[in-house]
């Protein structure tokens, strides 16, 4: 579908968030004299109004009788595509669409990396944009990592780097290479399952021309074996990481010790991000060396800073318990006191506990909405650390202190989203990084989004 498609419709715009302010300057400009129509939350109706005055606005969550209403609804991601009156409003013939999909409409014959994953789809989005642009190839960057697509409607870059969550795979067209970079269960909410997760997820693999998934996943190999053009990284053939460097099967390329992004998972997303330049044919191997010169994103393992006794480290976008255990496996050698809880999307525990028991943290605060269920399995589990159960952000920064050693870090990484507390991980990070005492303008930012300045010769 393109926008054009819409004139003449009846149209709504569902969510007035980003990717829904990003729609409506989209749609007005392309359609300056269509109605339009917002659904948005009673507390959005006066920043709507404000935004454009001639929307008509209607306030709260619609219904299948009020969706039925329009031909075509143009949905924010977070609107999960399984609620039951978008479904029932489906039956009765209303079309929906995204912001994502109005710009592949729009944009057909761009030449896209999709990257997808339930962790490191941001770094490695980054990180090839960031070797691309070293290799003075006009890059884009944009998509979920906190850019929309519709806000670049009219630009134009050689190459577009889109990162996609599970909400999007479904709606991207046609593309050159997709990339996962691995593949948990995360979003139960909105998929209603694992399984469903899954098959959303790797909806990717139906639109890319070719596939590069994490060769070290059993279970994302065996989900995309059947792709024609499949390729893999993380495997000694290919791109992978082995005795201290990054490598292109036996050749060193590149010391993982040098990386600004700590972790053994950001070496194999930086693996990732190299693959996907080897695949669309650029040289790999002369970028390699900017990995040293990437900065890594704020709330994914960033490093704030020491204050007081203690170095503190935000890993706010941590929303899954796997992903707490990739954080704290990044700091192994160090006296750590992780903070986790958050939102309960009721997934399971019980690898953290297990690696908890077999190998203890400094100490584990736990907070939040799922901090209790959290500090019931690891006492039953007979973990040995010190065990807190607090309310919240605040008092978890407070607990923490007295209970790291100095020279300790104080590691923020909840493996739970932030819903409970706060509006999202990034407003979460800076509060952390608030707490912790340093300035919240500092834990923000991501470079490159868009289309960044090349670098200097």
């Amino acid at each position: 579908m393109r926008i054009a498609d819409l004139s003449g419709r009846r149209v709504a715009i569902w969510g007035f968030g980003r990717e829904g302010r990003a729609a409506i300057r989209a749609l007005r400009q392309r359609c300056p004299d269509q109605h339009f129509t917002v659904f948005c939350s009673a507390a959005e109706v006066e920043a709507v109004h404000a935004f454009d005055a001639a929307l008509e606005v209607i306030a709260g969550e619609p219904d299948a009788t009020s969706l039925a209403r329009f031909e075509i609804v143009v949905k924010s991601p977070g609107i999960s595509a399984y609620k039951p009156a978008l479904l029932a409003a489906q039956a009765q013939g209303t079309r929906f669409t995204s912001g994502t999909a109005l710009w592949f409409g729009e944009q057909p014959d761009a030449r896209v990396i999709a990257v997808t994953g339930t962790k490191g789809k941001s770094t490695t989005s980054a990180m090839i944009a960031h070797l691309a642009r070293s290799l003075s190839v006009p890059t884009a960057l944009a998509g979920n990592i906190g850019l929309p697509l519709l806000e670049l409607l009219d630009q134009r870059a050689d190459l577009w780097v889109i990162e996609l969550s599970s909400y999007q795979t479904g709606e991207a067209g046609p593309l050159e290479l997709g990339v996962v970079t691995s593949l948990y269960e995360e979003h139960l909410d909105w998929h209603g399952s694992r399984e469903q997760y899954v098959i959303d997820k790797l909806r990717l693999a139906d639109v890319s021309h070719r596939l590069l998934v994490n060769g070290l996943q059993p279970g994302l190999l065996e989900r995309t074996q059947r792709h024609p053009r499949r390729l893999l990284f993380g495997r000694p053939e290919g791109w992978h990481v082995a005795e201290g460097f990054i490598r292109r099967g036996a050749q060193p390329v590149f010391p993982v010790a040098q990386l600004t992004a700590p972790g053994l998972h950001n070496a194999l997303n930086a693996c990732a991000a190299l693959a996907a330049l080897d695949a669309l044919g650029m040289d790999a191997l002369t970028a390699a060396p900017a990995l040293a010169r990437f900065r890594p994103l704020p709330h994914r393992l960033q490093p704030l800073g020491e204050h007081g006794r203690w170095h503190w480290v935000n890993d706010s976008i941590s929303t899954t318990p796997l992903a707490t255990l990739a954080a704290l496996e990044s700091l192994h050698d160090r006296k750590v006191t992780v903070l986790v809880g958050g939102h309960d999307r009721g997934l399971d525990w019980t690898p953290f506990v297990d690696a908890m028991r077999r190998a203890p943290a400094n100490a584990i605060v736990c907070m939040g909405a799922n901090g209790a269920r959290i500090e019931s399995a690891l006492r039953a589990a007979g973990v040995g650390c010190p065990i807190l159960l607090v309310a919240d952000l605040a008092s978890a920064v407070e607990t923490a202190r007295p209970h790291t050693p100095d020279n300790g870090v104080i590691l923020l990484s909840p493996g739970a989203p932030s819903f409970d507390q706060f509006k999202d991980y990034a407003e979460r990070g800076r509060r952390f990084g608030a707490l912790a005492g340093f300035d919240a303008a500092g834990v923000a930012g991501i470079d490159g989004l868009g289309i960044a300045d090349l670098p200097a010769a």
